[in-house]
């Protein structure tokens, strides 16, 4: 069982959520705006915060924000009421791990819940892990769900870590925005391919902040991406 932060202004919205969570089996907070969400994480320990984007007092975006300054590494998933690629890349160039775009089904929330929630045991230790995959100087741990790049351990959210994995099982091979979205997400949410342009961007930045040489993720003008061998 997980303790969860809820915040969502919309009260209706935000009682058939902590329905369905705590049908999950987890323990559900419920707030009504991103200043309440801060307040409580002040006060209290949780596993996962689920926050709507557009809230009064602060929004959900500045939630991630200020999280993130305050360097907590808590998992973070957004929603979002508006189908808009820019509002989508900007939760996550702040720091969400991931996001869900309304209206959704308790299936999608639920599978992502688990999913991050799985990752953030396992970073913890309390499932044994499977041998470290080696694709030249970068490792994945896919039992910890950790990665390291020249022995650097390398901070991913758990989207990044599914797009490293779909690149690298595959090196040379060039896919398609489409194709590594399907692998990445999986759940059959419509999602503008060009998002997958912000996952790689951001994944970049953070393997040139350990190392400015870096260069394994190649673009192919008008197919997609490919790690490069070698």
């Amino acid at each position: 069982m997980a303790r969860i932060l809820l915040a969502d202004d919309d009260d209706t919205l935000l009682q058939v959520l902590g329905v369905a969570i705590g049908d999950g089996g987890h323990e559900v907070v419920c707030v009504r705006d991103g200043r309440a969400a801060l307040e409580q994480r002040a006060r209290a320990e949780f596993d996962l915060i689920i926050t709507d984007v557009n809230m009064p007092q602060l929004d959900g975006f500045a939630v991630v924000r200020t999280l993130r300054e305050r360097g907590d590494t808590i998992p973070i998933l957004v929603l979002t009421a508006r189908d808009d690629e820019i509002d989508e890349a900007l939760g996550l160039e702040l720091g969400a791990d991931d996001y869900v775009t309304k209206p959704f089904s308790n299936r999608v929330l639920t599978s992502r819940i688990a999913a991050l929630l799985r990752r953030q045991a396992l970073r913890g230790g309390h499932e044994s892990a499977p041998p470290v995959r080696r694709i030249g100087e970068l490792e994945i741990d896919d039992g910890r769900l950790e990665v390291r790049w020249r022995g650097h351990a390398l901070e991913t959210t758990m989207t990044e870590l599914r797009l490293l994995d779909a690149l690298t099982r595959r090196p040379g091979l060039v896919l398609s925005r489409d194709g590594l979205l399907e692998r990445i997400r999986g759940d059959g949410t419509v999602v503008a391919p060009r998002i997958i342009d912000t996952y790689v961007n951001r994944l970049r930045r953070k393997l040139e902040a350990l190392d400015a040489s870096f260069d394994r993720i190649e673009t192919v003008i008008g197919a997609g991406y490919r790690w490069r061998d070698g």
